[in-house]
């Protein structure tokens, strides 16, 4: 069995080889530490897990995930962030992996997670299962799930006080392409100016979360 970790933390990637090589003897174990690395590493060999961090240098983690769907369709995915589960979980899930855990988690929740996964499950906690079902039963479209991952990581990025200028630097996109997806979170968010896009972020809690 082949496992790629992707994280930039050389330590946590460490500790996650040790906890699963306790547990998987036969394994062998790939590391990439940015989300670049991580796509080389996917095109150039097959692997059996992805554990993937969604706030590494580069593109947004989350854009990564979409590209591992495109390209390995039945890859699982285990998403690793330091956000709370109830902030980040169900966008990752919706985005297609097969399972979320905070950074904080013991480890046995970590293989209990991967053991679930493997076997072609989905993993979520209690915490996360509460949320799905509250987002079930409401009947009001949420205006920021409607944003796509690249229109709210640049949403979150001007809500942390980045311009137009770094934020183009940071995602690597042009300027006028930043200023149109401001554009479009506006409109998104039924927000006509800036001092309500960063009002309604904080009311929702977004300013509270990582950005990934």
């Amino acid at each position: 069995m082949k496992i790629l970790i992707a994280d930039d933390h050389a330590l946590l990637r460490k500790g996650l080889i040790q906890i699963l090589a306790e547990e998987y003897p036969e394994a062998s174990f790939g590391e990439a530490t940015t989300t670049s690395e991580t796509v080389d590493c996917l095109s150039q060999s097959s692997w059996d897990l992805l554990i993937l961090d969604v706030f590494m240098p580069g593109r947004s983690g989350l854009e990564v995930l979409a590209e591992t769907r495109r390209m390995h369709s039945t890859l699982p995915v285990l998403v690793l962030s330091s956000a709370p589960e109830d902030q980040m979980a169900i966008r990752v899930l919706k985005a297609g992996a097969g399972g979320y855990l905070n950074k904080q988690t013991a480890p046995e929740d970590l293989i209990q997670a991967v053991k679930k996964i493997l076997a072609g499950g989905r993993y979520i906690s209690g915490a996360v299962s509460e949320q799905l079902a509250i987002e079930i039963g409401q009947k009001n479209d949420i205006a920021h799930d409607r944003l796509s991952n690249r229109e709210y990581a640049v949403l979150k990025l001007f809500v942390s006080g980045k311009s137009v200028t770094e934020i183009a630097s940071e995602l690597s996109l042009s300027p006028k392409t930043v200023s149109t997806y401001h554009i479009r979170i506006w409109e998104k968010l039924r927000v006509k100016n800036d001092v309500e896009m960063v009002r309604y972020a904080i009311q929702h809690g977004l300013d509270r979360q990582e950005i990934f």
